[in-house]
C-alpha cells in the first residue's frame, strides 16, 4: 500500500522549510536612516514653473507677492535646492511637524501665479543605501 503524504506537508518539506531555514541564519540588517532632529520631516517641494510666462514675468510675480521674503519660513533648513531644466526649482525642506502648515501657507501665499506646487514627503535613505553597499563589498 502507498502512503499519500498531503500536498501542504510536501511543499513545506521542498520549499518553505529550507527557505526559512536560510531567513533564520541572514542576521537582519537595521533599515532606519538616523533623524538628525527628531519630531522633524524631510519634506521635498516641487516648484514647478508656469511656463506661459517668461522668468521676467516669474520673478515679478514671486516680488509682487513677497516670495523671497517669505519661503523658506525662518528657521525652516534648507536641505538642498536645485533647478531642475524644463521643469523648475525641487526644494527639500527639513520641518518641524509641527510647522509644516506655515511651510504649505508661505507657498499658498506668494508661489502660486508663478509655480504649481508639489508637496512630497521623503526620508533619507543614502545612510541606508551606503551601508547595504559596504555590506556587499562594493
Amino acid at each position: 500500500m502507498r502512503r499519500v503524504v498531503p500536498i501542504v506537508a510536501l511543499v513545506f518539506s521542498m520549499v518553505l522549510a529550507p527557505l526559512s531555514q536560510a531567513r533564520a541564519q541572514t542576521p537582519a540588517t537595521p533599515q532606519v536612516a538616523p533623524s538628525p532632529q527628531a519630531g522633524s520631516i524631510l519634506l521635498t517641494v516641487f516648484l514647478r514653473h508656469d511656463q506661459s510666462k517668461t522668468l521676467g514675468e516669474i520673478n515679478q510675480a514671486l516680488e509682487q507677492h513677497g516670495y523671497y521674503d517669505k519661503f523658506p519660513p525662518k528657521g525652516i533648513e534648507v536641505v538642498s535646492w536645485y533647478i531642475m531644466m524644463g521643469v523648475g526649482q525641487v526644494v527639500t525642506l527639513r520641518v518641524p511637524a509641527e510647522r509644516l502648515r506655515e511651510v504649505n501657507r508661505a507657498l499658498e501665499e506668494t508661489a502660486w501665479g508663478a509655480y504649481r506646487t508639489e508637496f512630497y514627503p521623503t526620508y533619507d535613505y543614502k545612510s541606508v543605501w551606503e551601508a547595504d553597499q559596504k555590506r556587499r563589498g562594493k
